[in-house]
């Protein structure tokens, strides 16, 4: 098993491209699915500004191309362009990213509290689609635990920065120190966590007046749970001549055009439009209208806060040691199927001489202690090759514990053990010659 990941975020390419990228993710879901052998399984966090692929797989070269071709096909992005602009990671490298990312650190607003929880879905998505696998599935929970971390020592992400945040406060400094949220009357799109978040800021602020409008019909279900007032398809053109402030946060890919807004407003009316949705909910070139003042990502990212240097380091040091501790784990796991075969050679050698003594001395007293002391010979002598196994592996040196085990015993281990339960585990219920076997102490 290899982890491997391709990365597109706000730092490499433009949103627009992001954009078209995590329009795959649902194909994607379905190439870990007809991909046996090559990708085992995936996981894919896509939000507003970042669309990342996480595989577990044993050939990460053939399921970086696997994961392209599908990528390609899905967007109509070039191959080529694809293998050049997505960062490919691997191994170790996967890990530092993830763990990065889910503590804030790789964000457009450093120290974002956003990001955690879309590392969180990202997760609960890929298991009720059944595409993730145990390495996955522990990756990403010890990333969150670092993030959690990082929010309870640090002070990264205490004035509750995040991207919905600074296209707020853009907006304020649009709107002047003589006006306020709860006097501006306010058009969300969008019912989804996002815009349930920005919701949530949004009362945070004082705003009074939203209205949400979706695309979906589920304006009416959205603000029953969260406030507003929901508007129906008739009833947004009203709606939006009387706006102050129109949000865009549904990425449903339905644009507000520059013709449909200038034949609503009159020109000489202030209107703040902050579109946070990827696919854009507003036309870009609302930006020409007069009047109108465009926030969108790209803005954000230009405006967002630079966090105290002590508190990036601080946060990058407890993200580094918890990346180095998973990584150890995980390197030892590695030699758990050498250690398996190591044992189910021993028991069997072992269960061949206890059938000896049985044969010779039938259910005596002296059989079972010559028994007894043998099984407790093996589990001595098994102690230390199991230490070392674990040594090593966390040292990187899995090969060397596996190459000594098929040089001293003739061991084939060219690839993993089946799962089933080692020999020791099962001869509870097992007798030889006609004698109950010992029960097994099974810490060996």
């Amino acid at each position: 098993m290899v982890f491997l990941s391709l990365v597109a975020s706000h730092s490499q390419l433009d949103l627009e491209t992001v954009a078209q990228l995590s329009a795959s993710v649902d194909g994607l879901a379905v190439a870990s699915r007809t991909s046996p052998g090559t990708i085992d399984g995936l996981v894919v966090l896509a939000t507003c500004n970042r669309f990342e692929v996480y595989a577990d797989a044993q050939d990460p070269n053939a399921a970086r191309q696997t994961l392209i071709a599908h990528i390609s096909q899905a967007t109509g992005l070039a191959a080529d362009f694809l293998t050049r602009k997505l960062s490919y990671l691997r191994g170790d490298q996967v890990i530092d990213h993830l763990f990065s990312v889910g503590a804030g650190l790789d964000s457009a607003v450093v120290g974002e509290r956003e990001i955690a929880g879309q590392v969180r879905r990202a997760l609960t998505a890929a298991q009720q689609q059944k595409t993730t696998t145990g390495n996955l599935t522990r990756l990403f929970q010890h990333a969150t635990r670092a993030a959690k971390d990082v929010g309870s020592n640090t002070t990264l992400g205490t004035q509750g920065k995040s991207v919905v945040s600074v296209a707020l406060d853009l907006a304020e400094d649009l709107m002047g120190p003589a006006r306020a949220f709860g006097e501006q009357d306010i058009v969300l799109f969008g019912t989804g966590s996002y815009a349930g978040a920005t919701m949530a800021l949004l009362k945070e602020r004082g705003a009074k007046h939203i209205s949400v409008y979706s695309n979906s019909g589920r304006a009416a279900g959205f603000t029953e749970q969260r406030g507003g007032t929901p508007l129906s398809f008739d009833q947004l053109p009203q709606a939006l001549r009387q706006a102050d402030i129109i949000i865009g946060c549904s990425g449903g890919g339905t644009q507000l055009t520059v013709d449909h807004l200038a034949a609503l407003r009159r020109g000489d009316q202030p209107l703040i439009a902050i579109d946070m949705a990827l696919t854009h909910d507003f036309d870009p070139q609302l930006a020409d209208l007069p009047e109108v003042d465009l926030i969108t990502l790209e803005s954000v990212r230009m405006a967002a806060p630079d966090e105290q240097a002590l508190a990036v380091h601080q946060a990058q040091r407890i993200v580094d040691r918890a990346a180095a501790e998973f990584s150890a784990l995980q390197r030892e796991r590695e030699a758990d199927h050498a250690i398996v075969a190591l044992r189910r050679h021993t028991q069997q050698v072992l269960e061949t001489e206890v059938a000896k003594v049985r044969s010779q001395h039938g259910c005596s007293a002296a059989a079972e202690e010559v028994e007894l002391a043998m099984r407790r010979m093996v589990r001595q002598l098994l102690h230390v090759p199991t230490v070392r196994a674990r040594e090593l592996a966390s040292e990187g040196r899995t090969e060397d514990y596996v190459a000594a085990l098929e040089t001293l015993y003739g061991l084939d281990l060219s690839a993993p053990q089946s799962p089933a339960a080692p020999a020791e585990q099962r001869v509870d219920e097992q007798t030889v010659a006609g004698c109950p076997v010992l029960r097994q102490d099974r810490s060996a």
